[in-house]
């Protein structure tokens, strides 16, 4: 598959500028999830500006694809996308976990608009997802589910639950994408707990399996549109990033998946993705 040069170059800078938004809305001084965050950008920025079909004037349309944050932590990733979508305004990024704010640390389906349920306990989204398009499938609608998951959390008994639940109902609707960027909480996952090679095991539960350079724009939206031809199976895009990425000094750093930025890594952090 071919695409223009204008499509990538435009996706790559709105990637930018979702890696920009989600800084400033951590601040200096308070713990954000800015490396997992910014691995899986031109993930979410493919699936929201490219891919996915959505209204932010209208967030519950009935035939919308829908969007799950499996890995909810990351919410600030979410939340830039949809801000530069236009489901709430930009400035309000500023008031992320703050009292009161709409914006909380994990998605809260209740509060924000364009969040389709509440995640953040690890290994639950693809369930969700799974029940979201068989439902859609006995509603008669061709929307797609999106499910992003982190790496770290295949080692959730959930998933592959989920995995050979959505094999055996055929549940071709359904995508799931693995930010695999090889690094958690406490350091790399090979150390903690090693699921690798993930491919053979989401082969082995019946799924189509994809993979990816995770910051090459054109592979991901060959794989997101290769998902739509899979007939009978749900495909699952094993997405090879960095944690951290476009910011040098979170790049690799396992410091950074919920780290805090002093005022000097702040205005350097937004230097770079200017």
């Amino acid at each position: 598959m071919r695409y223009s040069a204008e499509l990538i170059e435009k996706l790559d800078q709105t990637a930018k500028r979702i890696r920009r938004n989600m800084v400033v809305s951590v601040g200096v001084g308070v713990a954000g999830h800015i490396g997992g965050s910014c691995s899986a950008a031109d993930l979410v920025t493919a699936i929201y500006f490219y891919k996915m079909r959505h209204d932010p004037f209208n967030p519950a349309k009935k035939d919308r694809d829908r969007f799950l944050l499996s890995k909810g932590h990351v919410a600030i990733l979410q939340y830039a996308a949809l801000a530069e979508a236009g489901y709430f305004p930009i400035e309000d990024l500023k008031t992320t976990k703050e009292i009161g704010s709409y914006l909380q640390g994990h998605p809260d389906v209740q509060k924000t608009p364009g969040i389709e349920a509440g995640t953040g306990s690890l290994g639950q989204g693809v369930s969700i997802g799974l029940g979201m398009a068989l439902g859609l499938k006995a509603d008669k609608l061709d929307s797609r589910v999106y499910v992003l998951c982190g790496d770290g959390e295949m080692a959730e008994g959930q998933i592959w639950e989920a995995a050979m639940a959505a094999s055996v109902y055929r549940a071709d609707n359904l995508v799931v994408l693995v930010d695999k960027n090889g690094l958690q909480a406490t350091g790399g996952t090979k150390d903690r707990f090693d699921t690798d090679p993930l491919p053979d095991k989401w082969r082995s539960f019946g799924w189509n399996v994809l993979e990816i350079d995770g910051h090459h724009m054109e592979e991901i939206l060959a794989a997101l549109d290769m998902a739509d031809f899979m007939k009978g199976k749900p495909t699952v895009i094993i997405a090879r990033t960095v944690k951290g990425k476009g910011i040098s000094f979170a790049e690799h750093v396992a410091g950074f998946h919920n780290g805090i930025l002093t005022e000097e890594n702040y205005e350097k952090a937004l230097n770079e993705l200017s």
